[in-house]
């Protein structure tokens, strides 16, 4: 049995379904003789519902994934080289990404019969986060199968920490050097900090990029959304109305039921009436024969 596999399938499954799929999983492993991958299928654990909605978004829009990660890799690299301006546009852009990441996956999780509260909503864009400043938590993130929201041990340095200090600064107390390896080393800390800086803008507007999509796609989904709404409530106003009808309905065929025992009734008595008529009628037939049958 693979347990890759069997990973997959379950961390893909609702959060009610995962346990009795994995009693069943290690059940089968067991049967087949792998109890290794039994115990390992048992220590599998149920993915919290803010774990749940993070691997459903991996999975379900497989292709926000890899621009997240390259997003990640860009700012992780470049950080320690940009000046506090680029920072903060950066960090702007990326609240942004996680912001409209985590609409999609709040409705995502609703489409899926679990709507989700801003409390759990928070630890996905935590997660988000961590995502960006860990490769650790980009690549456990990337395999769909979270089974905890995740944080970041180490996030982004604040703007004011960050900003590195300018090609042939001195500290404080200390001499500036001189000399050309001085200056050769310059250039080059020079030509590197223009490379990851170019970089950077690159992720940054491959994540403007992405944004933009992501934006559109929830309004996309908020239209679709407000149209289902508007449909279930003309569906509703429709079953209401046919409740009124049915109800309706029930009343009259009671009444006519109440009618037809009644007339049925009164059918009988009728019945009895005109039989105590049509003996009678006889008698006096009868009576009237001998009366006329006795005269001289």
């Amino acid at each position: 049995m693979d347990l890759d596999a069997v990973a997959d399938e379950l961390y893909a499954l609702r959060p009610e379904e995962f346990t009795a799929a994995r009693a069943s999983a290690v059940a089968a492993a067991r049967t087949a003789g792998d109890r290794e991958v039994a115990a390992r299928i048992g220590a599998l654990r149920k993915p919290s519902l803010a774990a749940w909605v993070s691997n459903l978004l991996v999975r379900s829009r497989p292709g926000e994934v890899e621009p997240l990660l390259r997003l990640g890799e860009g700012l992780r690299r470049a950080h320690q080289d940009l000046d506090g301006a680029q920072l903060r546009e950066l960090s702007r852009r990326q609240h942004a990404l996680i912001r409209a990441l985590s609409l999609q996956a709040r409705q995502l999780a609703a489409q899926a019969g679990h709507p989700i509260s801003e409390s759990v909503q928070r630890e996905v864009e935590n997660t988000l986060h961590a995502v960006l400043a860990d490769p650790e938590a980009a690549e456990a993130w990337a395999t769909g199968r979270l089974a905890k929201p995740l944080s970041a041990a180490v996030g982004f340095p604040t703007v004011a920490g960050a900003v590195p200090a300018r090609a042939g600064a001195t500290a404080p107390g200390r001499s500036k050097p001189a000399g050309k390896g001085r200056a050769v080393k310059d250039g080059k800390a020079d030509e590197q900090r223009r490379r990851r800086l170019a970089e950077a803008r690159q992720a940054a507007e491959a994540a403007d990029r992405e944004l933009r999509t992501l934006r559109d796609g929830a309004e996309s989904a908020g239209r679709a959304a407000q149209e289902a709404k508007q449909q279930v409530e003309r569906h509703q106003q429709r079953v209401d109305e046919l409740a009124e009808e049915l109800e309706r309905a029930r009343g009259a065929h009671q009444q006519a039921r109440f009618a037809e025992r009644t007339a049925r009734e009164e059918a009988r008595a009728a019945d009895r009436r005109v039989r105590e008529a049509a003996r009678k009628a006889a008698s006096a037939a009868e009576r009237l024969e001998r009366l006329t049958s006795s005269e001289p």
